[in-house]
C-alpha cells in the first residue's frame, strides 16, 4: 500500500480530517521523508526535536536513526493516533509531547536538532524562537513554504529582515524544492526543504538585542532610504544625524543606500559604527 492510501486509511479508521488552517498538509512521498532525514546527518547518540509530527511517518524514519525524538504535536486527535502508532510499532526512544511548539522549551533538553514538515503559518515565528533560545539547537532541517526558503536565503539587495535574522544565526540553503503534488490534502503553494547550521553567537545577549533593534528599524519603511528611517526610528536629530552620514562615508555606503542592499557582514559593521549612538 502506498503512503496515500495508508494515509487516507489511517484518517477513516481514526475519524480525522486534516485541516488546512491548521497546516495539516501531511506529506506523501517516500523518497522526500528519505531526504529530509538524510540532510539531517543524524547521529546515534542525538536528540531530534520533531514539529508536527502528524501520522507520524518522518517520526518513524527519525527514530530508527537518532538516540531521542522528541515529538511534539499540538493537535490532541493527532498526538492520540501517533501514540498508539508508536506504542504498536514497540518503538521506545520517542517521546510524544501534545503541546503547542511555540510554547515548549528547550531549555533542559541538552543538544538537539530539529527536523520537521512544519505549519507554514508558523515558519516565521518558529525560526525566530528557536535561533533567539539560550539553548539553540544545532541544525534545523524544515519542510516549508518555497516562498519562505527563498526569502531565508535572499543576499543583499535583495535582503529582508527574516534574512538576515536566519543567517545572523546560522548557515542557509534550499535542499530542494518539492512540488505542491507531493502533499495531501495538496496545498496551494510549492514547498522547500531548508536546512540551517546555526553557528557561534557573534554578541553578548544585550547587543544582539541591538543589533536587532537597529535592524528593525532599518527595515522599518521599505521604501525609504536606510539613513532616513535610522535617523527618524531613532529620533536623531542636528549633530547625532550627521554621525550617521559620517558613519556611512567611513564605511563606503551610498547616502541613499536601503536596508535590503546591506548584507550581513554589512549590517555589523554599520552596528559596529552605530553602537554609541544606539546604546
Amino acid at each position: 500500500m502506498d503512503l496515500l492510501k495508508q494515509m487516507k486509511e489511517i484518517c477513516r479508521i481514526y475519524e480525522i480530517n486534516p485541516q488546512r488552517s491548521k497546516g495539516q498538509n501531511f506529506l506523501v512521498t517516500e523518497s522526500i521523508y528519505d531526504k529530509i532525514v538524510n540532510s539531517a546527518e543524524i547521529g546515534q547518540t542525538e536528540t531530534i526535536v520533531e514539529v508536527g509530527p502528524g501520522l507520524g511517518f518522518l517520526t518513524a524514519k527519525l527514530a530508527k536513526k537518532a538516540k531521542k525524538v522528541i515529538a511534539v504535536e499540538l493537535d490532541d486527535r493527532l498526538a492520540e493516533v501517533l501514540r498508539i502508532a508508536i506504542d504498536s510499532q514497540g518503538v521506545e526512544n520517542v517521546e510524544i509531547i501534545n503541546q503547542d511548539i511555540l510554547k515548549f522549551n528547550p531549555e533542559n533538553i541538552g543538544a538537539y536538532k530539529i527536523v520537521a514538515n512544519i505549519p507554514y503559518n508558523i515558519s516565521s515565528i518558529l525560526l525566530r524562537n528557536f535561533l533567539s533560545a539560550r539553548n539553540k539547537p544545532e541544525m534545523l532541517v524544515l519542510m516549508v513554504q518555497k516562498e519562505v526558503a527563498e526569502r531565508i536565503i535572499a543576499k543583499a539587495p535583495d535582503m529582508n529582515m527574516l534574512a538576515l535574522s536566519v543567517q545572523f544565526f546560522g548557515e542557509a540553503e534550499i535542499v530542494r524544492e518539492v512540488k505542491a503534488g507531493n502533499f495531501w490534502p495538496e496545498p496551494k503553494v510549492d514547498s522547500a526543504i531548508i536546512k540551517i547550521k546555526t553557528k557561534e553567537p557573534k554578541y553578548r545577549p544585550e547587543e544582539e538585542k541591538l543589533f536587532f533593534r537597529l535592524a528593525k528599524i532599518g527595515f522599518a519603511a521599505k521604501r525609504k532610504m536606510l539613513k532616513n528611517n535610522l535617523c527618524g526610528g531613532l529620533k536623531l536629530k542636528g549633530e547625532e544625524r550627521k554621525k550617521i552620514e559620517d558613519i556611512f562615508e567611513k564605511l563606503n555606503f551610498s547616502s541613499k543606500i536601503r536596508a535590503e542592499d546591506l548584507s550581513l557582514e554589512n549590517w555589523e559593521k554599520l552596528f559596529a559604527g552605530m553602537k554609541k549612538i544606539v546604546l
